[in-house]
């Protein structure tokens, strides 16, 4: 009688799978890469989205009258950009000239002295300490949650009781104030003023004001030209004031201005072409702040955010 040999049982826990997994790093490879993608496809849109008004307008604005309406928008037809340049400045005496010219008084000099309220005043609110100062900041920052439109009228009838409407001072004023300007001049004076130094200048006997121009001020440099920046856009930018306080177009700003000249297209066609040109023209000075601003603007974003 033939026996059969069975195998010998097992026991403990079963041998461990040999089978070699793939590595991590390549199993998460293609997430990696769609996410890659689909951020960049993202971006490339909002790139698109943001260049284009930009390119028709500068592709617009070498075309003549026929060619604005004969032509493509995005086509080139012949090139007239130094006729139209020609035009917009010799256009009523050069009264685009003066536009621009007020343009920067108004964003200039109100950027300038709107920047340096709002550095001290979020200089003061960080600094110093006082009854009250935390409610009077959030009656502050109240103010940031009020669009500029809706006092725009309460400032006209303002400036109508004391006659300075119709004046430089109609638009300059308004913009010198900026609640959220004085919130990042906090931020800034946070992240870049140390109290230590500031206590040394006192030790050597600065005054506060002292130690504020010679001490804090220069560290405040970058968040001071961040400010500085924003409402210089903003005040360039600005419209609906202008069109509220002015009545004389010779103190007008290079948007109302522009938009003056829309306005007269109806009855002259080849204003179109002018309109285009100095809007094209107004773009500019905006461009160049920034380009000349933004190492400022990026070192001033990064206030507070290493400590």
């Amino acid at each position: 009688m033939s026996t059969s040999t069975l195998p010998p049982a097992t026991t403990g826990t079963p041998a461990p799978d040999r089978t070699p997994s793939p590595p991590r790093g390549r199993r998460r490879r293609p997430s990696a890469l769609t996410s890659k993608i689909a951020v960049n496809t993202v971006l490339l849109l909002a790139v698109v989205y943001t260049l284009m008004p930009l390119s028709w307008l500068l592709i617009a604005a070498t075309k003549n009258h026929s060619d604005l309406f004969g032509t493509a928008g995005f086509s080139f037809g012949e090139f007239h950009l130094v006729d139209n340049l020609q035009a917009v400045f010799t256009y009523d005496d050069g009264i685009f000239v003066r536009w621009l010219l007020n343009s920067l008084v108004y964003s200039v000099a109100g950027s300038l002295v709107s920047s340096l309220i709002c550095v001290a005043a979020g200089y003061c609110f960080d600094k110093y300490e006082f009854r009250g100062k935390e409610k009077l900041f959030g009656l502050v920052l109240l103010g940031t949650l009020v669009p500029g439109v809706v006092i725009t009228l309460p400032q006209y009838l303002l400036a109508s009781d004391v006659g300075l409407v119709n004046t430089y001072w109609a638009v300059l004023l308004p913009s010198l104030v900026n609640p959220f300007g004085v919130f990042l001049a906090r931020v800034f004076s946070e992240g870049y003023v140390p109290g230590e130094v500031l206590e040394a200048a006192r030790v050597d006997g600065a005054s506060d004001l002292r130690t504020f121009r010679s001490v804090a001020l220069p560290m405040l440099t970058p968040g001071f030209m961040t400010l500085f920046l924003f409402s210089f856009t903003a005040s360039w930018n600005n419209f609906f004031g202008p069109l509220v306080m002015l009545n004389d177009q010779h103190l007008y700003p290079a948007g109302l201005g522009i938009y003056t000249w829309n306005g007269l297209i109806q009855q002259n066609p080849e204003m179109y072409r002018l309109a285009i040109t100095g809007s094209l023209v107004a773009v500019v000075p905006l461009i160049l702040a920034f380009l000349g601003l933004q190492r400022f603007w990026r070192s001033g974003l990064t206030a507070g955010a290493v400590k």
